[in-house]
């Protein structure tokens, strides 16, 4: 070999030496370092999902990985932004709040490509070949006790009661679940009628203005039902500022403290109890399971969801003293 082709053999040379230490190091870190576990939620705007990714990630931590939350702030090419992140950063699994039911599939199956198990918490998507375990709260059948309660203690009226229905995000299950929980009783009374029906999209504010304008056009209405707690709560503080506290009855779903709080002081009628807590921790305690080999988890694992009202709020009085 001559002395140039030395010099041009020694650099290709160094180069691959360097590009197979810094390749041994990357695959060598990643043995024997953590997992990482990226806890993607739909929004952190709401303290109920707060509640789910915190408990999440100290899940999580608790089980000796790694663990970040990403806000998709219920924006659905924001959540792709973030599965993208995750992928790429070579997260090991995902604990995940989708944003719509049927939009954030492609986000979940990038993630199966991709090797990455996703355990769903609370919000589902519609596939049962993408995530691989969805652990969700039994909606319908809470609402349906939310309907009969309704029913109870609406006023009794020959001519009729009016209510309105303020809708979640209208690509989430979770909003037709509730709704259809709720109707399925409701619906068998036919002096109680639905005046209105709009999605505030699980906003406290937008709950507030869209609860505005239906007192505007229908101020004699008597009741309405809420598909979460913050728009219940949105939805009460327009009806304290028309005046009537005492005329409307205010109902919710989440089990969110202020409501809570709010059932105890006589406001808001009744809310259903869900427990982010308990799928946060399901859905980390399943990344865990499938770290140590599982593969067998089921694709639906409902979560029961309680009825807290004025009637039994005694029964709840814990509740009203967490921090």
């Amino acid at each position: 070999m001559n002395k140039l082709m030395r010099y041009k053999v020694l650099p290709v040379f160094l180069l691959l030496t360097g590009l197979l230490v810094v390749g041994g190091c990357r695959k060598s870190s990643g043995e024997k370092g953590a997992k990482k576990v990226a806890v993607i939620i739909s929004t952190l705007n709401n303290p109920w999902f707060v509640v789910l990714a915190e408990t999440a990630a100290a899940q999580a931590k608790s089980l000796g990985y790694e663990a970040k939350i990403f806000d998709s702030q219920n924006n659905t090419a924001l959540e792709s932004d973030h599965f993208e992140n995750v992928i790429v950063s070579g997260f090991d699994a995902i604990l995940f709040n989708p944003t719509d039911a049927d939009g954030s599939i492609v986000n979940v199956m990038k993630a199966k490509e991709a090797g990455i198990p996703v355990f769903c918490m609370d919000r589902e998507v519609n596939s049962v070949k993408a995530a691989t375990s969805q652990i969700l709260s039994d909606n319908y059948a809470g609402c349906v006790a939310i309907g009969k309660y309704f029913v109870q203690t609406m006023p009794k009226k020959a001519a009729g009661v009016k209510y309105a229905e303020i809708l979640g995000l209208v690509g989430d299950n979770n909003t037709w679940n509730r709704s259809k929980g709720f109707h399925s009783v409701v619906d068998l009374y036919p002096n109680l009628k639905m005046v209105a029906q709009q999605s505030a999209d699980f906003d406290r504010n937008k709950a507030l203005e869209v609860v505005e304008s239906i007192l505007q056009a229908y101020p004699d209405i008597e009741g309405i039902f809420c598909g979460n707690d913050a728009m219940a709560m949105g939805a009460y503080q327009a009806v304290m500022a028309a005046g009537k506290a005492k005329e409307i009855r205010v109902y919710g779903f989440d089990g969110a403290q202020d409501v809570i709080e709010s059932i105890s002081n006589g406001k808001i009628m009744a809310t259903g109890l869900q427990s982010p807590e308990t799928m946060a921790k399901t859905a980390a305690l399943y990344a865990d399971e499938f770290f140590k080999g599982k593969r067998d988890f089921p694709q639906k694992m409902p979560v029961a969801v309680e009825l807290v009202s004025q009637a039994n709020i005694k029964d709840y009085s814990a509740l009203t003293k967490r921090n």
